[in-house]
Order: structure tokens, then sequence, then C-alpha cells
């Protein structure tokens, strides 16, 4: 009754519509529609499903990527890995406040980042190997790229994070390569300081465009996702860009966003139906 509703949507804005196919039984379902626009089509549907359901309307061309470029914390991996890391020297709290300020662009990310590293100046390196062991990947990450890679797909983390964590993590998920930055560490420490270069919004971006241009993919065929403002420009330069369980300044101005599935969507976006995903 639900997509009789979304149908019926479309046909009262003059468009025409597909019966629904089921990519993932009770889960996900593709309408395919004509004589609209993709912004009309996902007005129409969001006004009349349930807001506890995700929706994204697309052009069909192009629509399985060739090139995933991933965020880390909160996106690939549950949590924040630089809050986790500050628990083991006592300032979890203070930081996971900047953090949130930062990642809902209310404070520029280099300053926010150099900032809250200085804090943990002295601390053990040890801390981010224990600091893995809280670390999991979110519901879906490693079906994600596995799945891409299995049909071609080149995909990438990166992250504003660090490296220690990135190089686990890519292993973890199965992505080709990765990118984040670097803690300095001298005589088992760390020194509160980050050695450049450091990669933010604009890193994010510059890593996308340049990852595509040595694969020869077109930014239209690149599937960009995250969740933190330092995401955005990536977000909004790929040909499918998402904004995952999101800040809302994030949510706001990305042009499709899952609220609610895990990163499984991001497979039945594409088109992916069940049978073709390689499960974790």
């Amino acid at each position: 009754s639900l997509l009789r509703r979304v149908r019926e949507a479309f046909d009262g804005l003059g468009g025409d519509s597909d019966r629904p196919d089921w990519l993932s039984p009770g889960r996900a379902c593709d309408i395919a529609f004509a004589n609209l626009c993709s912004c009309q089509a996902e007005a129409a549907a969001r006004a009349v499903v349930d807001p506890r359901i995700d929706v994204v309307a697309q052009p069909m061309a192009d629509r399985r990527k060739k090139l995933l470029m991933s965020d880390m914390d909160s996106t690939a991996v549950t949590g924040e890995t630089l809050d986790e890391l500050a628990d083991h020297a006592g300032l979890k709290d203070a930081i996971a406040a900047i953090t949130a300020r930062t990642m809902n662009g209310e404070v520029d990310f280099v300053q926010a980042l150099t900032e809250r590293v200085a804090m943990l100046a002295k601390l053990p390196a040890k801390a981010l190997e224990q600091t893995l062991s809280r670390i999991e990947m979110t519901p879906g990450a490693t079906a994600l790229v596995r799945t891409m890679r299995a049909h071609g797909a080149y995909t990438v983390l990166v992250s504003g994070g660090f490296r220690s964590f990135t190089e686990t993590v890519r292993n973890w998920g199965g992505f080709h390569e990765d990118r984040g930055n670097t803690l300095e560490i001298k005589r088992g420490r760390l020194t509160g300081r980050l050695i450049p270069p450091i990669i933010d919004a604009k890193g994010k971006l510059a890593a996308l465009i340049a990852i595509a241009g040595q694969h020869r993919i077109p930014l239209s065929c690149a599937l960009a996702v995250g969740d933190g403002a330092n995401d955005l420009e990536m977000i909004q330069a790929a040909g499918l860009g998402i904004a995952f369980h999101a800040k809302p300044v994030v949510a706001a101005q990305a042009r499709a966003r899952i609220d609610h599935g895990d990163l499984t969507a991001l497979l039945y976006v594409q088109g992916y139906r069940d049978e073709e995903i390689v499960r974790e």
C-alpha cells in the first residue's frame, strides 16, 4: 500500500512509474519513473512514506559506481577514533565536545584537530593499539566494499583521522587503499603534533579528484560517503554523494542521505540485489 501511494504521487505530478522491483524482499525496492526530475520524485515519495524509510531518487545512467570514497569515523566504523584515543588520557568528554562541533561545521577542522592532538601530548603510543580493540566496523561496511570490489570498483578509505587506525580498518574492510593523517611519535609517546600535510575537507576532495583521475574514472561514476562537515566537499563533488547518519549541516546539503539503514543501503541505491552482495 505504501508503494502504491508513491506511484500515485508520481502520477499526480504527471510522471510515469513501473511496478516496484524488490532488490531485497521487504527491505529495499526500486520504482523506476519517467517524466519527473529526481528532486521532484524524491520530494513526492518522502511526502507519503513513513519518515523512518530512506528514500533516494537518481538517474539510471552510471548508477553502479566505479569508485568508492568512504570516510572512516562514524561511517566505515562506529564512533570516533580520536575520542576513544582521548579516553586513555582521561580527556574523552572534553575532546568529544570539540569533535561534535567540528563535525557539524561549527569549528575549523584543522584548527580543532591540531588542538585536540596537542591535548594528547605524552600519551603512550601503546594507547593507539589499545584503542583499536574498541573499534568496530559499521554494519554493512565490509559488504559494501567487497561487493563493489567484486564488480570492478576501486575502493578508498579517506579520513581526517589517523593512519594508525586507517591502515587496520582498510584491511578489515578490504579497501584497496587508505589515506589519513599521521601522528608524530617520539620515544614511544605522542608529541602532540601532526606530520603535514593534514587531510581536511579540501584534502578529501583532492584525494577524490586525484584517485578518479589516476584510474580514469569520471566523477559521475564515483560514490562518496561520510557523516561530517569535512566530508561535504567530496560528497557534493561525487556523482553519488551520500550523507550517512550525518550531522545536520551535512544531511541538509548532501544530494542523497541514508538516515536509518546500514551501509548495505548504498548497494541497494546502486541497484544491487541481495544475491549479488558479498556478505561479511
